[in-house]
C-alpha cells in the first residue's frame, strides 16, 4: 500500500471534511482517507495500481475544493490567508460601522435627519454591498456546496443572510407591503464570521508553529570545497561526499561525520538535549545543529529528504494530519449536522409564522438565527488542534508521536514493558568490581588482566582494557595470546604465563580456586559476569563486569510507578542476571531466557491485563513494539526512520517515556474539553434560536448576536489548544 499526502483548499468547516472523507473511501483501491479540517490534510493509503493521485484530485474537485501543488506544508501560504482575511475584515469593519448609528436611532430613540431618514433603506443597501463583497466567499462556496447537495458552514451562512438581502430588498423595492429591514443584520453578521475566521487563522497558524519552528531551523547554505576551493552554495546543491567547512557558530548544513577538526556542537534544537556534545574525527553530526567552537571539515553523508530534520518535519506533519479515534464521533455528527440545521430553521420558521401566528419579520429572524448560531467547525477543530499543538511540544523535545492514535493509546496504558540491553541498561559491559587476592592491589590486578584482554575482541575484554586506560594503567605487549571460546583468554608477559577467565578455565589448568569461590558465588549472584586472574597458576584476584543499568533508568521507573503503572522487563539473558537488575531498578515482574521472535508472544499475554506500552530499540524488538498496544522506539541521535515504533524517543532517555504519557493526558484533557464545549454550546444554542425561551421571559436571539457567538465558539476551542503550550516536561 502506498500512502500520499494532499494539501486541500476550500474546506471551510468540519462537515466538508467529513463529506470529502466519505467520498475518497469509495473510491476503488483505497484502503483508508483521513481528511483533516484543521490542517487541510487529505493522508489516503491506497493500491497504486487500481488508482492514483489524478483520481484524487478528481473526486476533490468535483466535491467543489481543490488540490494546492505541491506535497510539504507552506507556511508563506498560511500567511497570505491570513493576511487575506484581515483586508476583508477591515473593509467589512469600516461599511458596518454606520450601522451602530442606525441601531442607536431604532433603540435610544435619536431623530434621523430628513433625508437620512427618507432614503434610510437605500443607503443601508448602498452599505451592505462593499460587505457582501467582502464576504463573498461564503455565497461562492456556500452555493456551490447546496448545488453539490453537500451543504456546509457556509452554505448556512449563505442561507440566512442571503434570506435576510433579499427580504430587505423587497421592503426597499416595496415599503408599502413590506416591514422590517434586516440589512444591518447581515453587515454585523458578515463582519462576525469574518472576525471570527480570521482570529481562527491566527490561532491555527500557532497550532503549526512546531512545523515552522523546525523549517526555519535548516541552514540556506552550505561551505563547501570543490575543485580545491571554498564555495558557498545553495543547501539543496550539497551532494553526498561533499566536504562542508563548518565555523564557529555556524550551522551544520546536513548530515555527515567529522573528517578534520574537534568542537562542541549544540544539538538542543532537534533532540532537545541542553549540553553540548563533544565532536572529533569518525564522529556523526546532525544538519541544522550548531558548532560552538572549533573549525570542523564534515564530509556529507545523507540530503534532502533523508536528513534527520527533514525526516522530523515529516513525521510531525503526519502526525498533524492523523485522526484520534475519539474524533469519529464529532465527524459523524458532522457530516449529518449542516442538514440537520437547514431542516431545524426552516421548521421553526414555519411554526413561528404558520401555526404560532408571528409576523414574517419575527420569524425570518428565527431561521436566520438558527442558521448562523450553530457551528459544526468548532467540533472539527476540537480534535485536531490540541493533535497539533501537543504533538509539536514533544517534537520540539526529542519526542516524537507519529500518529494521534499513539497519543490517545497512551493517555490508557496499564503496563509498561522494557527490553533491557539497550534500553535499562547501558548496553556496553563496564567493569564493576575488583577484588585483589592479599599481597596484591586492585591496580596490579587491572594492569595484568588489561594487558592480555587488550588483545581481545570480546566485549568484556574491551570493557577491561577500557577501564585501564580510564585509569591510565600502562598496558604491556602480550604474547602468545589465545582466546579459548567460552571460557577466557591467555597470554604470556615478562615470561609469567596469564590466565583469566572463568572457573572452567581454572579447573582445566588445575588452578586452586577456592578461596575466591565465596567472592565469584557473590558477584554471580548480583548478576555480574566473573572472571578470576591467574599469574604462574596463582589466582591473584576477581573481576566483575556487567552490562550497568542507565543513570536515569531507576528515576523513570519510579515515577512510572507514581503513575500507577505496572513495569515488566523482557530480556534473553538469563534469569539470575535478568533478577539482579530489576531489583536494582525496581521492577515489578521479569520475563526472562526469550528468545527475540517470543518477545511478541509474551506481549500478547500481558494484554490480557490491559493496555500494554513496549520501549525498545526498535531493531531486535521490532515484533514486540508492533504487537504493543503503543510502541516506544529509542532513538540514537540521527536515527528516527524506525518503522516499528509509533512514539520515538530521540534523545535515548527512558524519563521521556513518562514525559510521553504525560504529555499524552494532557492532550487527551484538552481534546475532551474542546469537545464538551463544541457540542454544549449547540446544544444550547440551537434551542435558544429557535425561540424556546420567548415564551418564558420573551428572550429572543438576534442574528446578529448568534453571529457573533458562532464566530467566537470556533475561537475558544483553537485557543483554548493553544494554552497546552504552557506544559511543562519534566528534566
Amino acid at each position: 500500500m502506498k500512502k500520499t499526502t494532499l494539501f486541500i483548499e476550500g474546506m471551510h468547516c468540519a462537515g466538508c471534511a467529513a463529506d470529502l472523507e466519505k467520498s475518497l473511501k469509495k473510491l476503488e483501491g483505497v484502503s483508508s482517507a483521513d481528511v483533516n479540517y484543521a490542517t487541510k490534510k487529505a493522508i489516503i493509503r491506497y493500491d497504486e495500481k487500481v488508482t492514483g493521485i489524478d483520481k484524487f484530485k478528481g473526486i476533490v474537485n468535483k466535491r467543489g475544493y481543490f488540490v494546492e501543488s505541491g506535497q510539504i506544508e507552506n507556511p508563506e501560504e498560511k500567511d497570505k490567508e491570513t493576511e487575506d482575511l484581515k483586508k476583508k475584515l477591515v473593509i467589512s469593519a469600516i461599511f458596518t460601522l454606520p450601522f451602530v448609528y442606525f441601531m442607536g436611532a431604532m433603540f435610544l430613540g435619536f431623530p434621523l435627519p430628513m433625508f437620512i431618514h427618507r432614503s434610510e433603506a437605500w443607503i443601508q443597501l448602498l452599505l451592505v454591498l462593499p460587505v457582501l463583497y467582502a464576504g463573498r466567499q461564503f455565497y461562492i462556496t456556500g452555493v456551490r456546496s447546496l448545488y453539490m447537495r453537500n451543504p456546509g458552514m457556509d452554505s448556512l451562512v449563505a442561507l440566512g443572510t442571503g434570506a435576510a438581502v433579499f427580504y430587505s430588498m423587497l421592503v426597499t423595492l416595496l415599503p408599502e407591503t413590506f416591514q422590517g429591514l434586516y440589512y444591518e443584520t447581515v453587515a454585523f453578521l458578515i463582519t462576525f464570521i469574518l472576525l471570527g475566521r480570521y482570529l481562527e487563522a491566527v490561532a491555527k497558524g500557532k497550532t503549526s508553529e512546531a512545523i515552522r519552528n523546525l523549517i526555519g531551523l535548516q541552514a540556506k547554505t552550505a561551505k563547501v570545497i570543490r575543485k580545491g576551493k571554498e564555495i558557498e552554495i545553495p543547501i539543496k546543491e550539497i551532494r553526498v561526499g561533499d566536504i562542508m567547512i563548518v565555523r564557529p557558530g555556524e550551522k551544520i548544513p546536513t548530515e555527515g561525520v567529522v573528517a578534520e577538526g574537534h568542537s562542541s556542537v549544540d544539538e538542543s534544537m532537534v533532540t532537545g538535549e541542553s549540553m553540548p556534545v563533544s565532536k572529533k574525527k569518525d564522529d556523526a553530526v546532525i544538519g541544522a545543529t550548531i558548532n560552538t567552537k572549533g573549525m570542523l571539515k564534515i564530509k556529507s553523508t545523507k540530503i534532502g529528504k533523508d536528513t534527520f530534520l527533514s525526516q522530523v518535519i515529516k513525521m510531525v506533519e503526519d502526525a498533524q494530519g492523523s485522526k484520534a479515534p475519539i474524533q469519529k464521533l464529532a465527524d459523524k455528527i458532522s457530516f449529518y449536522f449542516v442538514p440537520g440545521v437547514i431542516v431545524l430553521a426552516l421548521l421553526g420558521f414555519l411554526t413561528w409564522y404558520f401555526i404560532i401566528g408571528q409576523s414574517l419579520v419575527f420569524s425570518l429572524g428565527i431561521g436566520i438565527a438558527v442558521m448562523v448560531v450553530a457551528c459544526p467547525c468548532a467540533m472539527g477543530l476540537a480534535t485536531p488542534t490540541a493533535v497539533m499543538v501537543g504533538t509539536g511540544l514533544g517534537a520540539g523535545k526529542g519526542i516524537l508521536i507519529k500518529n494521534a492514535q499513539a497519543l490517545q493509546k497512551s493517555e490508557k496504558i496499564d503496563i509498561v514493558v522494557f527490553d533491557k540491553t539497550g534500553t535499562l541498561t547501558k548496553g556496553l559491559p563496564e567493569v564493576t568490581d575488583i577484588f585483589p587476592q592479599p599481597g596484591h592491589t586492585e591496580r596490579e590486578v587491572l594492569e595484568w588482566a588489561a594487558s592480555v584482554e587488550n588483545n581481545s575482541e570480546h566485549p568484556l575484554g574491551e570493557a577491561i582494557a577500557k577501564k585501564a586506560q580510564e585509569e591510565k594503567i600502562k598496558i604491556h605487549d602480550v604474547k602468545k595470546f589465545k582466546a579459548i571460546t567460552g571460557k577466557g583468554v591467555t597470554g604470556e608477559y615478562n615470561k609469567k604465563a596469564i590466565l583469566i577467565g572463568n572457573l572452567e578455565l581454572m579447573d582445566e589448568n588445575n588452578i586452586e580456586h577456592r578461596h575466591v569461590q565465596d567472592i565469584v558465588w557473590h558477584l554471580q549472584f548480583e548478576g555480574k559476569t566473573v572472571m578470576i586472574l591467574a599469574i604462574d597458576n596463582e589466582v591473584i584476584g576477581v573481576v566483575a563486569v556487567a552490562d550497568k543499568l542507565k543513570d536515569n533508568a531507576k528515576e523513570a521507573i519510579e515515577k512510572l510507578h507514581k503513575m500507577s503503572k505496572k513495569i515488566v522487563m523482557i530480556t534473553g539473558d538469563n534469569v539470575r542476571t535478568a533478577d539482579a537488575i530489576a531489583k536494582e531498578a525496581g521492577i515489578d515482574k521479569v520475563i526472562a531466557e526469550v528468545l527475540p521472535k517470543e518477545k511478541s508472544d509474551k506481549i500478547k499475554e500481558l494484554q490480557k491485563e490491559g493496555v500494554v506500552a513496549m520501549v525498545g530499540d526498535g531493531i531486535n524488538d521490532a515484533p514486540a513494539l508492533a504487537q504493543a498496544d503503543v510502541g516506544i522506539a529509542l532513538g540514537s541521535g540521527t536515527d528516527v526512520a524506525i518503522e516499528t515504533g509509533e512514539i520515538i524517543l530521540v534523545k535515548n532517555d527512558i524519563r521521556d517515556v513518562v514525559n510521553a504519557i504525560r504529555l499524552s493526558k494532557y492532550t487527551m484533557a484538552k481534546i475532551k474539553q474542546n469537545l464538551f464545549w463544541a457540542f454544549f454550546y449547540n446544544v444550547v444554542g440551537i434551542p435558544v434560536a429557535l425561540g424556546v425561551l420567548y415564551p418564558i421571559n420573551g428572550f429572543l436571539l438576534q442574528p446578529a448576536v448568534a453571529g457573533a457567538a458562532m464566530a467566537f465558539s470556533s475561537v475558544s476551542v483553537v485557543s483554548n489548544s493553544l494554552l497546552m503550550k504552557r506544559f511543562r516536561f519534566e528534566k
